[in-house]
């Protein structure tokens, strides 16, 4: 039986000309992770949370003239943490990176946000600085996973409330898949849905019960309280795949539809009208397409989004009175 096959480190890294950066701000409980592309053959966007919060996604619409990025940022800190994106700009236009104007190239750096003002320090957001040096600190190979970087105050299962969630954070996964294709996927986790393993079934983080163990999705649903509900702009998963294949920008959107469709296995609820879910997707270019290419690129950035998304909630740590999925599963009975 054929298994997916994984990159070297399992990395949205593994994709030629991909870095990835952290910044994290421990006392604030927020913090930024910095996707730098500077070489991006093409760049699409889709968004479909009812609350997003963004940056420079317009210019990556197919009607429009750049469609591509240099960065894509993803940032806690609420609406607040886009000045990060100042940041990487600065950290680019040091380098020369940018889209060619007559003047001087201007880099383009797309941003989404994520709510995590109730965790830690709710004045507390990733700033320009922040942003710097997260793209200052961007490398190829391993990329850290869990609560750090956009992850840091990210929580998830939220239907029952504050006191039954547990840790979110940043993962990464890639795939190898025919001819030489290479697809990885990054995302930020701050969903207010369950996660569930869609190959097992298993509920991997959800609202936590009474002594140990998740709420299932359909008693959770019915366990609500009437008075309570979702605060719009709270929940959010960022999502970014790339891919070495040269696809055509019609072709790197799919690719963001085919994103979602992955985080929509792996969370549920997704897309409400309290998430700011969105996906980013970038064609790094250098692998000549065949005739199926861009399906093949389809199937494994779905797989890559559920892997990393697990790989997410798994890695993840505790903070304040929030514990990790595994930490509440290794807890006493009681």
């Amino acid at each position: 039986m054929t298994a997916w096959r994984t990159g070297p480190n399992n990395a949205i890294s593994d994709v030629p000309g991909i870095r990835v950066g952290h910044d994290t701000d421990r006392r604030g409980v927020t913090g930024c992770t910095v996707i730098l592309c500077e070489t991006a053959h093409a760049a699409a966007v889709d968004s479909r949370g009812g609350a997003p919060g963004t940056r420079e996604t317009d210019v990556l619409g197919l009607a429009n003239l750049v469609r591509t990025c240099h960065a894509v940022v993803f940032t806690g800190g609420s609406a607040f943490g886009l000045a990060a994106a100042d940041g990487v700009m600065r950290f680019l236009a040091e380098r020369g990176a940018g889209f060619a104007t007559v003047h001087r190239p201007v880099p383009i750096v797309t941003a989404a946000v994520l709510y995590d003002l109730s965790l830690g320090d709710a004045m507390a957001a990733p700033g320009a600085e922040a942003g710097y040096r997260a793209a200052k600190r961007a490398r190829r190979g391993a990329v850290a996973e869990g609560s750090v970087g956009a992850g840091t105050g990210a929580t998830v299962a939220k239907l029952l409330g504050p006191e039954h969630i547990v840790k979110g954070g940043v993962g990464t996964a890639s795939l190898v898949g025919p001819g030489g294709l290479i697809v990885g996927a990054l995302v930020a986790v701050n969903a207010v849905g369950s996660v569930s393993n869609p190959e097992t079934g298993e509920l991997v983080a959800g609202p936590r019960n009474p002594g140990r163990g998740f709420v299932p999705l359909p008693e959770a649903l019915e366990r609500r309280a009437a008075a309570l509900d979702v605060t719009p702009g709270e929940n959010t998963t960022l999502i970014c795949v790339a891919t070495n294949a040269t696809l055509e920008p019609h072709q790197v959107q799919r690719l963001c539809t085919q994103a979602h469709d992955g985080f929509a296995r792996a969370v549920s609820p997704a897309h409400t009208i309290g998430d700011g879910d969105i996906a980013f997707a970038l064609s790094m270019g250098g692998l000549e397409p065949g005739p199926q290419t861009a399906l093949d690129a389809g199937v494994l950035a779905a797989r890559a989004v559920e892997l990393a998304i697990l790989n997410a909630v798994r890695a993840a740590k505790g903070v304040k009175a929030v514990p990790s999925a595994s930490e509440w599963l290794a807890r006493p009975q009681s």
